[in-house]
């Protein structure tokens, strides 16, 4: 569940909309990660990589073919989560949406080679930190939002529980017929189960937050 929730969206750009101004960007990989000020990161092996800045004028960025420059007060809405995927289990989501109803999408980690996503923890902390104290400074009314939406958190305790349910009953079973290999097993597959799909809703409950006080489940 979390390798299809992750990688369904995040394999393309999440940059709609027209261009709201242009700023030339500088950064390129490796990250040169000015306090905080500069990140970019590749959403995939192929095309350029998503290149961000924070300015006096504002979050700057370019992704793909487009760019602009949003003003901190013209920031509507931030959502954080967490999203793994097969091949990096600690990667981390932000989506950034303007007044405009535009959307940027920032990851945690970025591709390198056909095998290897390398994570880009300190580097992601200290831009998504230092975003909020410049939009709490430009006096933005902005939503913050953490987790996923309350339908897909449902869904995943829904599914815990059935999950539960059924491993019981099987175990049950097994320890009354004396099936300790298969017993074992149930054993182990809930183990794996609990600490794949438990962490992703744990760590993705939906709450709120405020800009001081970020959720430390939803940062590397």
């Amino acid at each position: 569940m979390s390798v299809a929730l992750g990688a369904a969206r995040d394999s393309r750009a999440l940059a709609s909309g027209p261009e709201n101004g242009t700023l030339p960007m500088t950064i390129d990989l490796p990250n040169e990660a000015a306090a905080g000020r500069r990140y970019a990161y590749k959403a995939s092996l192929i095309g350029s990589a998503h290149q961000f800045e924070l300015t006096e004028q504002g979050l700057s960025w370019q992704v793909g073919g487009k760019s602009g420059v949003w003003p901190y007060a013209d920031i509507a809405r931030i959502s954080l989560s967490y999203r793994p995927v097969s091949m990096q289990s600690r990667r981390f989501r932000a989506d950034i949406e303007n007044a405009n109803r535009q959307r940027i999408a920032i990851l945690s980690t970025s591709w390198q080679t056909v095998a290897l996503m390398t994570p880009q923890d300190h580097e992601y902390r200290a831009f998504i930190t230092q975003l909020h104290r410049r939009i709490e400074k430009a006096g933005s009314k902005v939503a913050l939002i953490g987790g996923v939406k309350p339908g897909v958190y449902a869904a995943g305790i829904a599914l815990l529980v059935l999950v539960a349910i059924a491993i019981s009953g099987l175990l049950v079973r097994a320890i009354a017929t004396a099936e300790w290999a298969g017993g074992l097993f149930l054993v182990g597959f809930a183990a794996l189960f609990a600490w794949q799909i438990g962490g992703f809703v744990w760590r993705n409950r939906p709450r709120a937050y405020t800009s001081d006080h970020l959720p430390e489940a939803l940062l590397p």
